[in-house]
């Protein structure tokens, strides 16, 4: 299946083949697209088309000048290089070989921000961009990702049939809707990774409860993931740490997890995501706290020098019931995984209203049940509560995931108090419960912040007992002057 009628130009082109590249080139050409290739050193290019690339219709060029000229219009060339100033370079390299109406695609995971400015920097110059996430890591570049494109409708309509196409299908649905324009694709997989932190910590630490209370064995380890991998948690995160738990060392012939060290690395994106929630003022506390164990993970020398000072909890045997134990913690897992998502949703709405992109909840679930790193099945239910409520205020309060939550509240509930006792650390669980708990909350303890606020900055509060919009402030020490309220009003 081509696009183009001309036998002697490409479909679309690709920059930079490290192995998204590659495999996203591949995937193209398995699905009837020419694609012709290059890469700022030719040694890589070659290698490729004499290796994988090889009786393929795929065109190795050697400079950007026979690369452009071998795409057909309008021309569509993606950039899989390494955000931030490189990206930049290769779009000054372009601008001059391209003509009005061809598009620029920024296929890696590129700041919004930076995406918003080069999509306007390009539209005066009569080209089109697009950045899109592109989710699923190696395997999905190659056998179907989930793809995130952000940018015009008319670029779109170019670049959506190929995107279809390569993507991930999930009950005949391919994982790639059009996120809206400008920064909005990018945006998107920019949540999408913080939820993947969150997603990463909540399972992390449903391990470290077990460890510490049931002390299960690997091989023990890996039946209970593959259990939990049948249910509600089936996902593809679970499935990999399912498989993980069976890998041995070579060396010692210990489990493999067993020998790694506990210091976690990050590219950035959770970072953002947390970043830029502060700035919208919306609640990321279940991703915040995965990004902060990641940093106190890479703090090995301290924490183990501090492990020599500060005291330990006093080891608490457990005495329970071991599976319903097990039951537990899959339920804190389950419920504390909606908070991230519903948080993330909260995220996306913001600056969907703050960007004007017009966001649709209902497509991001979809394109998500496939592909991408946070693939899970119950995204099917996400995307169910929005096509049955589309303004609904907030994930946690869809009938279904209300009803998960009286289910699973207990089992949350004490799977936090055994991490307590035996001094677990297992911030991402506390900060979901925290949320919830802060959430479903009539009333909370601000009353006495604000009052504290008032008190030694002169912010002013409302009262439980006037019209909302009135503000008052008390002299609460007498001094100089009376101690009488006095009325504002907004």
């Amino acid at each position: 299946m081509s696009t183009n009628s001309s036998k002697t130009q490409s479909d679309i082109g690709l920059i930079g083949l490290a192995v998204m590249g590659e495999n996203l080139v591949l995937n193209m050409e398995s699905k009837g697209f020419s694609v012709s290739v290059f890469n700022r050193t030719s040694a890589v290019t070659e290698k490729f088309a004499e290796s994988r690339a090889k009786g393929k219709n795929i065109v190795p060029t050697k400079t950007l000048e026979e690369f452009v000229a071998s795409l057909a219009r309008p021309r569509k060339a993606m950039i899989m290089v390494k955000a931030g100033a490189p990206v930049d370079a290769v779009i000054e390299q372009l601008i001059p070989l391209l003509e009005q109406g061809d598009i620029i695609i920024d296929g890696g995971n590129s700041l919004w921000t930076d995406t918003q400015r080069r999509e306007k920097y390009l539209k005066e110059k009569g080209l089109h961009y697009v950045g899109s996430g592109v989710s699923g890591g190696e395997e999905g570049a190659l056998k179907g990702p989930s793809i995130m494109p952000g940018g015009s409708e008319e670029s779109w309509k170019s670049v959506g049939p190929i995107f279809r196409k390569i993507a991930a299908i999930v009950e005949g649905e391919p994982c790639c809707r059009h996120m809206g324009p400008d920064g909005a694709g990018h945006y998107v997989k920019m949540v999408h990774n913080g939820i993947e932190y969150g997603d990463m910590q909540l399972i992390c630490e449903a391990y470290a409860i077990l460890k510490a209370t049931i002390n299960p064995t690997a091989e023990e380890f890996h039946k209970i993931f593959a259990e939990w991998n049948k249910g509600e948690l089936n996902s593809y995160l679970i499935d990999i740490t399912e498989q993980i738990f069976t890998k041995k060392d070579e060396e010692t012939g210990k489990p493999l997890v067993d020998v790694i060290l506990d210091k976690a690395g990050q590219k950035g994106t959770g970072k953002w995501t947390v970043g830029n929630a502060v700035e919208h003022g919306i609640v990321l506390s279940t991703v915040n706290a995965a990004v902060e164990a990641r940093i106190l993970s890479s703090m090995k020398a301290k924490r183990v020098a501090a492990s020599k000072i500060l005291p330990p909890t006093e080891a608490k045997p457990f005495t329970g019931d071991r599976q319903q134990f097990i039951n537990d913690v899959r339920d804190a897992l389950y419920a504390s995984k909606i908070v991230s998502y519903a948080q993330g949703l909260d995220l996306l709405g913001a600056a969907s209203k703050f960007y004007d992109w017009n966001l649709n909840f209902g497509d991001i679930a979809t394109i998500w049940r496939g592909g991408c790193i946070i693939r899970a099945a119950f995204l099917n239910r996400i995307k169910e509560a929005y096509e049955a409520n589309p303004n609904l205020e907030n994930l946690m309060l869809a009938p279904f995931f209300t009803e998960v939550f009286a289910k699973s509240q207990a089992g949350w509930r004490r799977s936090i108090v055994a991490a307590v006792e035996r001094g677990v650390a297992a911030p991402a669980f506390t900060a979901s419960l925290g949320y919830y708990d802060s959430y479903r909350s009539a009333v909370l303890p601000a009353n006495l912040l604000q009052a504290q606020r008032d008190f030694f900055g002169a912010h002013t509060y409302e009262r439980t007992d006037k019209p909302a919009g009135e503000f008052f402030h008390t002299n609460w020490t007498g001094q100089g002057g009376t101690t009488a309220s006095t009325t504002y009003t907004a």
